[in-house]
């Protein structure tokens, strides 16, 4: 099963936090987030994780890390790849499922999930 593309995508997006990192990356008007930009979005998760979970989403193509030295702190932030935005899509499936299937969410049903503030 190790060839299977189904284990082999789900052992890169099927790791707790991968997908909230990838949705808060996409949400709102700004591209790019800083580390703590995220971390406060995902209060509940720890920065060891968030860490983790930013490098493997850079290393599989997710996403892009943009490091700033000229300035004090150092400076990065993190954005969608192109990959990573055509992954949105699946994300927007998952979250139609969940609202058919699993849950009643008026204000998700009813949100675009870049706009979203939950």
């Amino acid at each position: 099963m190790k060839d299977c593309t189904i284990y082999k995508t789900v052992d890169i997006i099927g790791k707790k936090w991968s997908l909230c990192v990838l949705l808060e990356l996409y949400k709102g008007e700004n591209k790019k987030k800083r580390f703590n930009e995220l971390k406060n979005k995902l209060q509940d998760v720890t920065p060891k994780t968030l860490s983790t979970r930013l490098k493997e989403l850079e290393d599989q193509g997710f996403i892009v890390k943009k490091t700033d030295d000229s300035t004090v702190p150092i400076k990065c932030e993190y954005s969608l790849t192109e990959s990573g935005e055509d992954f949105i899509r699946v994300i927007h499936d998952i979250k139609k499922w969940g609202l058919k299937w699993k849950f009643e969410n008026d204000e998700c049903e009813n949100s675009n999930c870049r706009l979203c503030q939950l």
